[in-house]
């Protein structure tokens, strides 16, 4: 496991995104939130002030009956491809957020992005989003696309996702891709880490009892354990080369570093980077250096483990049989 060194200071406009958070997320994820009004209320805002750059393909797409979308631009490659699992606390959906979120991933990458429209809770809980996630991973095996050209990666509950899917590849016998990245990943939701109670004030977004709620409309108490919901209690052995970054102010923090220390024990290839001063899910907002500075970590990890693994064509078509089975 390596911890990338940080700069000690932190950008002008990081303090400022964090004290705006601090003025309308967090204001907004009150104990007592209506769940349905939130979800609502962000549909608004992310369709009347997020714009999708003018030169990103989106195309609608069935991926083994789960909707989905491709998102390409110029430079995308057709045979690299990102499975993008969104955040939102298992409840929430920013389609417009994302697909630009998605945008500046591809031209980082040279990659097709497919993101998945998993079920969301409260009216799918557990484990609606994981088979979702994990129908969508087989269904893009059987289409074709060769396992080391493809990577997964989340943020926040996608983050989760990201992890659940790989175990659940793995138990079904798929093959697992080149490598995966999660970004703030809660991987414990008994939430036991010490930084949930730690970092509760200096987290801009959340308030413990806010995450206690989002959990409640997920997953019932006794399925907490389950490495579906839990991906830290899984058998990690086996997965395949992980990058992690969090921020030192979220909550989340010590969930990444706990699933790093776990994951590298057992002989999984991790890397984790704990972002000196930075907030839940920071590489979202690409007006913060920071951000471009962890799509660079990103890009460099994601590549190098891409372009490490050659490609045997009849490899492609044996794992696409594979999954065509699995969906079938």
């Amino acid at each position: 496991m390596s911890v990338a060194p940080r700069a000690p200071s932190i950008s002008w406009r990081a303090r400022w995104a964090e004290l705006l958070l601090r003025l309308t997320v967090k204001r907004r994820m009150a104990p007592d939130v209506d769940l349905m009004a939130l979800r609502e209320h962000y549909k608004d805002v992310d369709r009347r002030r997020f714009r999708v750059p003018a030169d990103a393909r989106r195309t609608s797409v069935n991926g083994g009956g789960v909707p989905c979308e491709w998102l390409a631009v110029p430079s995308s490659k057709p045979d690299r491809v990102l499975l993008y699992l969104h955040g939102g606390g298992f409840a929430l959906h920013l389609p417009q957020i994302y697909a630009r979120f998605a945008a500046r991933l591809a031209r980082a990458l040279g990659a097709r992005v497919l993101l998945a429209d998993y079920r969301l809770a409260p009216e799918h809980p557990f484990p609606a989003g994981v088979d979702d996630c994990l129908t969508v991973y087989a269904w893009l095996l059987g289409q074709g696309v060769a396992p080391h050209q493809i990577v997964i990666g989340g943020d926040s509950a996608g983050a989760n996702l990201t992890l659940a899917t790989l175990l659940g590849a793995k138990e079904a016998g798929l093959p697992r891709p080149a490598c995966a990245f999660a970004i703030s990943p809660p991987v414990d939701l008994t939430l036991a880490s010490p930084s949930f109670v730690e970092n509760e004030r200096s987290d801009a977004l959340f308030r413990l009892a806010t995450l206690l709620l989002l959990r409640r409309h997920y997953v019932e108490a006794e399925r907490l354990l389950d490495p579906r919901v839990s991906p830290l209690f899984g058998e990690l052995a086996g997965l395949p080369p992980l990058l992690l970054q969090a921020g030192t102010r979220e909550m989340l923090r010590d969930d990444a570093v706990r699933f790093a220390e776990r994951a590298r024990a057992v002989g999984v290839e991790v890397e984790l980077e704990l972002w000196h001063g930075m907030q839940h899910c920071f590489q979202l907002l690409e007006f913060l250096p920071e951000s471009g500075r962890a799509i660079e970590t990103i890009t460099r990890f994601v590549l190098h483990h891409m372009d490490e693994v050659p490609c045997h064509s009849n490899d492609v078509l044996r794992h696409g049989a594979r999954a065509g089975s699995l969906l079938a």
